[in-house]
Order: structure tokens, then sequence, then C-alpha cells
């Protein structure tokens, strides 16, 4: 694991760089200029799994970073440090969040060696996956692999808080990468809808979830499937037949599937939606809104559209 300490104290940089090679961690550059470390970081992007951020430094500052961080879209962890009182340090830890990083904790100084170890704990399993999201893949790529069928379904449960039961389970799709193992959506998704390529990745994705789902009621589990859509699915006339058809071919009855549709991206586009959600509603296909609250929800859209279920978003 390649780890960055910023800290303008020097001190500090000694103290902790032997704290992480008595915990078995080599590759460990100190930096007491901030500046340094954020070209550091410029530089090399997507080779530095760990960062240790002290939040009071001269020129440019903790909260600074982080903004940088942000910009850089950097996907490794991220430990705050800082002499300044409890509030300070969870606000700077909050806000990181809010960046969208990845932030392990936030600690005192002196950061305490089990603290440290604990902490150390959280990297590794991040580690290797904010790397395959953070790579660049080309839209070929992703034509060989929709030809090759290198996507596979994974499934989430849900569970009941009534009754503790799994009711259901949500469809993720991933591409089994034949050198980068198992890359997750935020990789591919947004190259497939620029692509014109999502239709490609739906239709196989909802036709091996309805094939699971058989399966599964085979073995007296009756589970409720729910399956993301594209609005690139929902502007296409046809897709309601499609859906119907691959329900038919499955042998499920048709109250088993749910779709889900990013509330966000519906926005744009509801009136040119209406049409397709209501015939699907019609063929009584369940819907779902989902990640609602992050997009422009409107009471208007829950009235007019028919939708089952809202998915909060975190």
């Amino acid at each position: 694991m390649k780890i960055l300490l910023i800290d303008d104290e020097p001190f500090t940089l000694r103290l902790l760089t032997h704290q992480l090679k008595g915990l078995g961690h080599e590759d460990v550059t100190g930096c007491e200029d901030a500046r340094e470390a954020l070209a550091r970081v410029e530089g090399a992007p997507g080779t530095i799994d760990l960062i240790l951020l002290d939040l009071q430094m001269p020129g440019i500052d903790g909260i600074e970073f982080i903004r940088h961080l942000a910009r850089l879209r950097f996907t490794g962890g991220v430990i705050l440090i800082s002499g300044e009182d409890e509030r300070i340090l969870q606000t700077a830890h909050r806000l990181a969040q809010a960046h969208q990083l990845r932030v392990l904790g936030a600690v005192h100084k002196p950061v305490p060696p089990e603290r440290l170890r604990a902490l150390l704990a959280g990297v590794g399993a991040g580690t290797a996956a904010a790397r395959r999201a953070a790579k660049h893949y080309r839209i070929d790529e992703l034509r060989e692999a929709v030809a090759a069928s290198q996507f596979i379904n994974w499934y989430q449960p849900k569970v009941s808080l009534r009754t503790g039961a799994v009711v259901g389970v949500e469809t993720l799709v991933r591409w089994q990468h034949p050198v980068d193992g198992l890359v997750f959506p935020d990789a591919f998704i947004a190259l497939a809808e620029e692509g014109g390529m999502v239709d490609a990745l739906t239709r196989p994705t909802l036709q091996r979830a309805l094939a699971q789902a058989r399966a599964w009621r085979d073995r007296g589990m009756a589970l409720h499937v729910g399956v993301n859509v594209s609005m690139d699915d929902l502007a296409d006339l046809d897709f309601p037949d499609f859906v119907a058809g691959a329900v038919a071919a499955a042998g499920v009855p048709v109250e088993s599937l749910l779709l889900e549709v990013t509330e966000s991206r519906l926005m744009k586009n509801a009136l040119a939606s209406l049409d397709i959600l209501t015939r699907l509603r019609l063929k009584h296909i369940d819907l779902s809104i989902d990640d609602f609250g992050t997009g422009h929800s409107s009471l208007a859209q829950l009235r007019d559209i028919p939708f089952d279920e809202l998915k909060i978003d975190r």
C-alpha cells in the first residue's frame, strides 16, 4: 500500500512513519509542504492508496486540500488528523464525506497506534475496487465485453423490517473483466449511455434476472426481483412489449418484477416517458423511483407517474 503523509511538523511525520512501518507498511512518503503533496497526487493519479492529512497547515490548509482531492476524484482512503478541537475535526470529516471522498476516520494528535491500526484495517477492502472504478474504458472495449457476455448479475437482498424475511432482491450488474477482475457500474454505465449501449446492457441483465427468479421459485423462494432501467430504455416504445415477453419466457408472474428508474434522470424527460411507464403499469409491472431525493423531485411527478415504490437516497 502506498501511503502519503501530509503535515508541516517534522516530528509528527517521523512519528507516523515509524508507527506505519511498525504495522508493516514500508511505502510511506512524508510531505511538510501541502503544495508538494498536491503535486505528487496530481502527477501520479490512481497510485496513492492512503493519505493522512493534517488540517492545520500553512499555504494550503487541510480543508483546501480536501477540495483539491475532490476535484482530482481521488479514490484512495483519507484519514484526517488535527490538534484542533473535536467539533472542527468532525465538521471536516463530514465535509470530506460530502465531497464523496473515502474517509476512514478523523483522529487527534498524537495518533494512538491502536487507533491507527484499526483505521488501516478499512483501507484494503476498497483499494482494488477504487482503482478499477478510476480506470477509464473505451467504448470499443465495452462492445467487445457485451459481445463476449462478460457481464454478470449480483443480487442484493431486500429484507422486511416487520418480519425479518428476505422478500426480494435488487439486481446489480458487474463486468467480469478478464484482466481487471470485477468492475463496478460507475466505471462503465456513463460510457454505455454516451455510446448508446445502455439497451445492450439492460436487456440481457433483465433476462438473466428473470431466469434467476425462475430458479429461485423452483426452490420455493418467491422473491420480488428489481432491475435498474435507464432513460434510454424508456425512450424505446417497444420496451414494454420486450419486458412482458421476457417475463413470459422466464415463466414467472409479472408481479414478481420491479423496474427501478433513477429519479434524477427521469425528471429530465418525464413527459416523453409517461407513455412507456403507463404501459408497463398496465401490464402489471411494478415501478420504483430509485435514489429519490437526488434529482428535482416534485409532488406533481409523484401524482402523475404511476410508481409503486420510492427508494430514498442515502
